[in-house]
C-alpha cells in the first residue's frame, strides 16, 4: 500500500488525566493549531468537538474516547481522548494498552490527584512512555514546580521541566524554551493562536540557566559519552539534547515537562512539538513476538510483514452499525478483505475501513502498520479480541479489565420494550466490558453492573437517548462477596441407588483462605487413582458450582485455595455428573464450618473542599463507616483522603453539595475488599433472605 506518512512520523497518542484537568480542552486546541479545526469548541459551551455524545456535552465531562487523527510538522498524529472520571477506568484501560505514548496532564493548582495517580499506574503497567503538561497555568493558585516536584514525589518519576513559566495567573504570558533558550510570548490580541520568540526576560536570566543545567545534567545521566563531554564543556548542543530527551523518555527514565494554559490557547504548540520530538513512532516499540506450537513469529513493524491487529473500542453507529476501532501492529489491509478473529475462532469481512475525526469521518481504501482506524462489517468482533489473516494466525496479549463493583435491577417501563431492552443492553455491553448484563433467577430480574453510581446513571440514560428504551432502575445493590477464614478438610460421599444405574462419587477436599486479592486455585493431589483422572475436572467443576452462589450469604466465594486429595469411585455409577455433585456439596459443607465472613467493596475516596468545611467533611466520612487516612492543603482548598464501604456511599454526591454548600467535591475508586463487621453482616444476609422470601 502507498503511505501518506512514513512510519517513523507517525505519533499514535492519549491524553490522561484526572477529572477536569483539561484534557477535552487540550484536545480541542492539539486539533484547532494542527489546522483540523477553524474554530475553538469550548467544553464549557457544550461544543467541543472530542466530546460529541450529548450526554458528555451536558455533563461536561468526556465519558467515550474518541481517536481522532491531525498533523502536525508533518507528522501523523492519532489522538486518543480518555475519559478522567474512575467509573470510566475501561475507557482509559483499552486506550492505554494501544497507545505508543501518552500526555499526562496535571492541573497546576491540584498537582497530583488520586485519579492521576491511577491512570499513571495503568500507563505504567503497559509501559507508556510519557510527557507532562501542567495545565491552567492562568488560574489562582497556579504553580507549575510544585507541580513538577509532586509529580517526583508522590508519582516517582524523573519529571523533568523543559520550559520554565514567564508569569503565573493572570500575568502568566508565555514559556521560556529551556532547550533553545528563548522566550515564546503568546500574543494576547489573538487569545495567543500567534507568538514570537524574544530573548528571556532579565528577571528570569538566573532562574533558566538554573533549570537548563539541571536538564542538560539529567540528560547526560542518560549517556555516558555525553556525560563525560558534559563535564568537560559545561553544556551540550541542541541536537544532543533533544536526542538524548528523546531517547531516555522512551526508556522511561525521565518525564519531560511542559506547561500552559489550553484555555488562553498558551503553550499547546509546544507541547505539540513535544508529541514528535520525544514521544515513540510505531518504529520505537519492539516488534511484538507471537509464540505458537512450531517456536515464535516475530511481527514486523512493517506494511509487508504478516497482518495483525488489536480491536480495542466497539461504538454503535446509528447510520454504520457496529465500529470496531482497532491498532494495526504489524503488515496491512484493504477494505474487502476476509480476515480472522482469531480469539473468537471466526472468518468475517472488512466492509469499509475509516480515519476517525472525531465525529467525521474519512473513508480509506486501506490501513497500514501503526494505524488507528475504525472498520465496519466486525458484526462479532468484541475488546481485546485479535485480528489477522486464516493462514497466518497470530493471537495479542488481551487487555484486563476490573470487574464492576455495583449492581442494579433493571426492567422496562412497558411490556413492548422488553425485546427493544435486551438488544440494547447487549449492545452497551459489548462497547463497554465493565458494564455486565445478568439475570437473577431467584427474583427473575435483569441486573446491571458496573463501576459505580455515575457509570450506571449514564448508561441508563444512554438506553433511554440512543436506544429509545426507558427503563425502572432498582436501588443499587453492592457486590459483596464471602470467604473462609481457616483451613479445614472434610469428605462427602453422592451415591443414589433408583433402580438401575446409580450414582456415585466421593471426594475429601481441603479448604484454604488465600491472600486478599489472590483469586481462586484448585490442585489434585489424589493418589493411587483412587478418583481416576477423568474425573478430577468434574471435582473442580463442582467446586466452582459451589463458589458461584456461596452457601453463607449467597454472594461469590473467592481468594480459595481447594485442594482434592481423596476419595472413592464404583466401576458402574461413577459419573462425571456424580462427582460434580458430590465436590459441590462437600465444598458447601466445609465452608460453611470454616468461619466464613462477608466482604465488601472499600473504596478510595477524597473530599476537597474550602478550610472551612473540613470538621463537616471529615464528620460525613466517619458518619460513613470511613477510615480518614490523609489531609493535605493546596492552595485554597483541603484534600481529605479516606478509605469507605461502598455501601455507604450511595448518595454521597448530595450529602457533599450540602455540606459544603455546594463548594466541595469527591471522586472515588475502588480499593480493594475487606470483611464486614459482625453485626452489619448479620442484618446484609437477613435481607437478603427476606427478600428472596418475598419474591
Amino acid at each position: 500500500m502507498a503511505r501518506e506518512t512514513p512510519l517513523g512520523r507517525i505519533r499514535n497518542i492519549g491524553i490522561m488525566a484526572h477529572i477536569d484537568a483539561g484534557k477535552t480542552t487540550v484536545s480541542e486546541r492539539i486539533l484547532f493549531y494542527s489546522g483540523k479545526t477553524h474554530k475553538i469548541g469550548e467544553v464549557h459551551d457544550g461544543a467541543a468537538i472530542m466530546d460529541w455524545m450529548d450526554q458528555e456535552q451536558e455533563r461536561g465531562i468526556t465519558i467515550t474516547s474518541a481517536a481522532t487523527t491531525t498533523n502536525w510538522r508533518e507528522h501523523q498524529i492519532t489522538l486518543i481522548d480518555t475519559p478522567g472520571h474512575v467509573d470510566f477506568t475501561a475507557e482509559v484501560e483499552r486506550s492505554l494498552r494501544v497507545l505508543d505514548g501518552a500526555v499526562a496532564l496535571f492541573c497546576a493548582v491540584g498537582g497530583v490527584q488520586p485519579q492521576s495517580e491511577q491512570v499513571w499506574r495503568q500507563s505504567e503497567k503497559y509501559s507508556v512512555p510519557k510527557i507532562a503538561f501542567v495545565n491552567k497555568m492562568d488560574r489562582t493558585g497556579a504553580d507549575f514546580f510544585s507541580v513538577v516536584e509532586s509529580i517526583q514525589n508522590i508519582l516517582g518519576a524523573n519529571a523533568v521541566p523543559v520550559v520554565v513559566p514567564i508569569g503565573s495567573e493572570e500575568n502568566f504570558k508565555g514559556v521560556v524554551d529551556l532547550i533553545t533558550m528563548k522566550a515564546i510570548v503568546y500574543d494576547e490580541a489573538d487569545m495567543g493562536a500567534t507568538f514570537h520568540e524574544e530573548d528571556i526576560p532579565a528577571d528570569l536570566v538566573e532562574e533558566c540557566n538554573t533549570w537548563r543545567a539541571n536538564l542538560v545534567e539529567k540528560c547526560a545521566e542518560q549517556d555516558d559519552d555525553l556525560l563525560e563531554k558534559f563535564l568537560e564543556a559545561g553544556d551540550l548542543s541542541e541536537p544532543e539534547i533533544r536526542g538524548i530527551i528523546r531517547k531516555a523518555t522512551m526508556d522511561r527514565r525521565v518525564i519531560p515537562a511542559y506547561c500552559g494554559s489550553a484555555f488562553k490557547n498558551k503553550g499547546v504548540q509546544r507541547l505539540l512539538d513535544g508529541i514528535v520530538d520525544f514521544l515513540p513512532s510505531p518504529l520505537d516499540i519492539p516488534p511484538i513476538i507471537h509464540a505458537h506450537d512450531d517456536g515464535e513469529t516475530v511481527l514486523e513493524t512493517t506494511d509487508d510483514a504478516i497482518f495483525s491487529a488489536m480491536a480495542f473500542k466497539i461504538m454503535a453507529d446509528k447510520h454504520m452499525g457496529k465500529l470496531v476501532f482497532m491498532r494495526i501492529y504489524s503488515g496491512s489491509v484493504e477494505s474487502g478483505t476476509v480476515v480472522y478473529n482469531s480469539s473468537q475462532k471466526r472468518t468475517q469481512r472488512i466492509g469499509r475501513i475509516i480515519r476517525m475525526h472525531a465525529k467525521r469521518q474519512q473513508a480509506l481504501e486501506a490501513a497500514g502498520c501503526g494505524d488507528i482506524v475504525a472498520v465496519v462489517g466486525l458484526s462479532q468482533t468484541r475488546t481485546g479480541d485479535t485480528i489477522c489473516m486464516k493462514d497466518n494466525p497470530v493471537i495479542l496479549e488481551s487487555i484486563e479489565f476490573p470487574a464492576p463493583v455495583m449492581s442494579i435491577s433493571i426492567k422496562p417501563a412497558t411490556r413492548q420494550d422488553n425485546d427493544k431492552m435486551g438488544e440494547a443492553l447487549h449492545a452497551l455491553s459489548e462497547e463497554d466490558p465493565t458494564f455486565v448484563v445478568g439475570f437473577d433467577d431467584e427474583t427473575s430480574e435483569t441486573i446491571i453492573s458496573g463501576m459505580g453510581e455515575l457509570h450506571l446513571e449514564v448508561l441508563v440514560e444512554r438506553l433511554k437517548r440512543e436506544f429509545g428504551v426507558v427503563g425502572d432502575v432498582g436501588r443499587p445493590e453492592v457486590a459483596y462477596r464471602e470467604t473462609a477464614t481457616v483451613a479445614l478438610e472434610g469428605q462427602y460421599k453422592h451415591a443414589k441407588q433408583s433402580g438401575g444405574r446409580g450414582q456415585y462419587g466421593h471426594v475429601h477436599l481441603r479448604l484454604e483462605p488465600q491472600e486478599p486479592g489472590v483469586g481462586f486455585s484448585f490442585e489434585n493431589k489424589v493418589k493411587g487413582g483412587n478418583i481416576p483422572s477423568e474425573y478430577i475436572t468434574a471435582v473442580e467443576k463442582g467446586v466452582i458450582k459451589g463458589m458461584t452462589t456461596g452457601p453463607f450469604a449467597g454472594y461469590p466465594v473467592v481468594d480459595m485455595k481447594v485442594t482434592v486429595f481423596d476419595g472413592s469411585s464404583h466401576d458402574v455409577d461413577s459419573s462425571e455428573f456424580a462427582f460434580t455433585e458430590a465436590a459441590r456439596v462437600c465444598f458447601r459443607n466445609i465452608f460453611m464450618q470454616a468461619s466464613p465472613e462477608l466482604l465488601e467493596p472499600i473504596m478510595l475516596v477524597e473530599v476537597s473542599a474550602p478550610e472551612e468545611y473540613m470538621g463537616a467533611v471529615t464528620g460525613s466520612i466517619c458518619q460513613r463507616r470511613g477510615r480518614i487516612e490523609s489531609m493535605r492543603e493546596l492552595p485554597g482548598v483541603r484534600v481529605v483522603e479516606g478509605r469507605v464501604p461502598l455501601s455507604e456511599m450511595f448518595g454521597y454526591s448530595n450529602a457533599i453539595r450540602t455540606v459544603t454548600q455546594g463548594r466541595g467535591n469527591f471522586t472515588m475508586h475502588f480499593e480493594h475488599y475487606e470483611a464486614v463487621p459482625f453485626s452489619i453482616a448479620e442484618e446484609i444476609i437477613q435481607k437478603r433472605r427476606d427478600a428472596n422470601k418475598i419474591k
